[in-house]
């Protein structure tokens, strides 16, 4: 039976403590949980969001939506020697160590970190790839980053720009008949101000991506199938990443 209401929580990248305490508002009795992606990659221990998120999928009925982090992963996941050095470039060092241990780039290839990886956990693989691009529910579309806004049909974007859309999405008009809720832009960004947190709202699209690792916000966002009935805003006022793993 679908549920009144659906609990939406923006980018974690890896900020455990936020996470944990955002779920802590949720109310499994009578929302439906999602997760709009990357949960990992940059923050204060990506290994444990996984695992969370992936509990709370398999025991919880969480929605998980994939993200360009999670697509990253399994890139490299798959082909460790041609994708390791774009998955480091964008925080995935930080996971891979909080998976494994500290200064394995030292010790190790890409493929025996692959290797090591498969075999301590088994589902992770698997996991990433049974995730969802998006979820439709009552007025509202859910996608990590966005959807291509020239077809037609808004489900004929492309998988890769499910996850990594931006500017194109975002200045282009919805015509989609759907309130389209994003994250992987922060809202800062949106807001062209560098510091503005809040949820970005225009033409029908809300980003809640708050930059929470970045020293940001996390976003709790609850809608009825209807409209968007509350914002929780967690402020980041612990662990913020150093931009160097």
């Amino acid at each position: 039976m679908m549920k009144r209401e659906l609990f939406a929580i923006g980018d974690v990248h890896g900020q455990i403590t936020l996470f944990q305490q955002m779920l802590t508002n949720w109310n499994e009795e009578t929302q439906q949980l999602l997760l709009i992606g990357d949960l990992g990659d940059r923050g204060e221990n990506p290994k444990d969001c996984f695992i969370l998120a992936q509990s709370l999928v398999e025991k919880k009925d969480a929605i998980y939506l994939k993200g360009n982090h999670e697509d990253m992963l399994l890139a490299f996941l798959k082909h460790p020697e041609q994708n390791y050095d774009l998955y480091c470039l964008n925080g995935g060092m930080k996971t891979l160590e909080t998976f494994l241990h500290p200064g394995l780039d030292a010790e190790y290839s890409p493929t025996e970190i692959v290797m090591f990886l498969n075999s301590r956990y088994p589902t992770l693989q698997p996991f990433l790839e049974s995730l969802p691009l998006y979820y439709e529910w009552g007025r509202f579309l859910f996608v990590h980053a966005g959807v291509d806004l020239s077809k037609s049909d808004w489900h004929q974007t492309s998988s890769e720009d499910y996850v990594w859309i931006r500017d194109v999405f975002h200045k282009a008009k919805n015509t989609t008949g759907k309130i389209i809720v994003f994250g992987h832009t922060i809202t800062p960004f949106l807001y062209g101000d560098n510091q503005t947190t809040d949820l970005w709202i225009k033409d029908n699209k809300i980003g809640i991506d708050g930059g929470a690792v970045y020293g940001g916000a996390l976003h709790g966002v609850l809608f009825n199938e209807k409209e968007l009935v509350r914002d929780i805003k967690l402020d980041n006022k612990g662990y913020v990443w150093d931009g160097l793993t």
